[in-house]
């Protein structure tokens, strides 16, 4: 096991923000990237969930296993309220990455 590796708990959003989609990843801007290029069927492509509003970053596997779980266990309000801890205006979180694929400081 690779205990250096990040694991990222995200939520990503339409552009209305009228729904949302909770996903779990060990590489976040590949998976955003992918949820943009509508490469994941189901859900988030079907209700064009390209925007990512909300991340969580974790060390363990398993801790961001659980939190994915309990955040789609949530009620739509608690989520919105997570949300708008770090991202009131609910902007797109990865408009700011860099080219070479690092998150640049966008809250």
């Amino acid at each position: 096991m690779n205990y250096n590796s990040q694991y990222y708990v995200y939520i990503m959003s339409n552009s209305y923000n009228t729904v949302l989609y909770i996903g779990f990843t060990n590489d976040l801007m590949r998976r955003v990237m992918e949820h943009h290029n509508g490469a994941i069927e189901g859900f988030s492509k079907k209700y064009h969930c390209h925007k990512l509003v909300y991340y969580e970053e974790y060390d363990m596997m398993v801790d961001a296993k659980k939190r994915e779980k309990q955040l789609k266990e949530w009620n739509r309000a608690w989520k919105d309220e997570l949300i708008n801890k770090m991202n009131p205006t609910r902007k797109d979180l990865s408009e700011n990455w860099d080219k070479e694929g690092f998150i640049c400081d966008s809250y």
